[in-house]
């Protein structure tokens, strides 16, 4: 392959948007684990044929190479086939696959004898994987954050959709997580996405920060539903972020869970079964009222006593011990869930981060 026909890893990723396509030519499932952000699969091999092709390298390395030749070239020819209406003039792609190696060669000697001007990328996903790695590592120690802290129910995840409209800088981790932290943050139909596709996902919102100005976090622990922070992120929100204290009143707060978890309200039966994940802590009995309750529609009543009873014990007390700045922490308090009280929230944040110094209103920024 020429020289002229790839892209060097620091090169690429600084110029990601300005590929008309970026094609990943794994299998499906190495691309369902994880990609370049806006890349598309035109996989090469499919899942069942990278198989037969390892398998019989290891037996016959030549007859390996045979088959796999055959089947790359035939995959090659029905991608050209079926995407032809994106290959107009002027079209630039960017290639790349495991290691950028024969499989995003292959396809860059195509693309490129048909005259377009297709880069490969040296080192491929693993290059890719490595450069996510090590920004996530060192990135969190430029940024400075603002850690929304509070009870369950208190309404910081809702600030925090609401800052992020009135135009300050938000990290939503639970979003980029799609889970909600607890035993019953599971998002329906939202699968987890794997860890590596989390670390890109919070690779990719990280780049798009601008570390002159605070960033709003709400306070998480080690690990969100089933993946897991990057230890220099956590770190550095529980050590040496600023924090606020977000409180609500305890009926707010039930509303507030009733409006977000209603859809359990259709399937009492899997509410009970997550429930059953709290007998070790809570005990049999306890566990089996709130399924009771649930299964006869007093979900205020489960609401209420899961906050009394399971997340406030105690809950203040672990968010003191990780984050010794909550001491002294500024307190912003809501009325309710409501559209008026988080606006209300938004506009108390503003003004604390205004006055720390690192963070013009909305409107100021405007009117610059």
């Amino acid at each position: 392959m020429s020289q002229y026909h790839v892209i060097q890893p620091a090169d690429a990723f600084d110029r990601l948007a300005q590929f008309s396509t970026v094609i990943d030519v794994r299998s499906p499932a190495e691309f369902a684990e994880d990609h370049l952000p806006g890349a598309v699969n035109w996989p090469v091999l499919e899942n069942d044929e990278r198989h037969q092709v390892g398998t019989l390298y290891k037996q016959d390395p030549l007859e390996g190479r045979k088959v796999g030749a055959a089947l790359v070239a035939r995959n090659i020819a029905r991608h050209l086939d079926q995407h032809r209406e994106v290959m107009v003039k002027h079209w630039r792609p960017m290639v790349y696959c495991w290691r950028g190696g024969q499989r995003s060669g292959a396809m860059n000697w195509f693309l490129n004898q048909i005259g377009f001007k297709s880069l490969q990328l040296v080192g491929g996903y693993k290059a890719f994987r490595g450069e996510v790695i090590r920004t996530l590592s060192s990135q969190p120690g430029t940024i400075n954050f603002i850690v929304l802290c509070g009870r369950t129910g208190t309404g910081k995840t809702r600030l925090l959709h609401a800052l992020s409209e009135a135009g300050h800088q938000v990290l939503d981790l639970e979003g980029l997580a799609r889970h909600r932290g607890s035993i019953l943050g599971a998002l329906p139909g939202q699968p987890q996405p794997s860890q590596k596709a989390f670390d890109t996902a919070l690779w990719q919102a990280m780049q798009a920060l601008d570390t002159s100005r605070p960033v709003f976090v709400e306070s998480e622990s080690r690990k969100i539903g089933g993946v897991q922070l990057p230890e220099s992120l956590h770190s550095r929100l529980r050590s040496q972020a600023r924090c606020v204290w977000v409180e609500m009143a305890l009926d707010g707060r039930v509303q507030l869970l009733l409006e977000d978890y209603q859809h359990f309200q259709s399937d009492p039966a899997g509410f009970g079964r997550l429930l059953e994940g709290l007998i070790a802590l809570r005990g049999r009995e306890r566990v089996g009222r709130w399924q009771m309750l649930a299964q006869d529609g007093d979900w205020a009543s489960v609401f209420r006593e899961l906050v009394v009873e399971h997340y406030d014990p105690g809950y203040e007390r672990s968010l003191l011990n990780h984050f010794p700045q909550l001491g002294k922490a500024p307190k912003v308090s809501l009325a309710g869930g409501g559209l008026e009280d988080v606006a209300s929230g938004v506009q108390a944040l503003g003004l604390i981060a205004a006055q720390d110094g690192g963070e013009a209103l909305p409107s100021e920024r405007r009117g610059r």
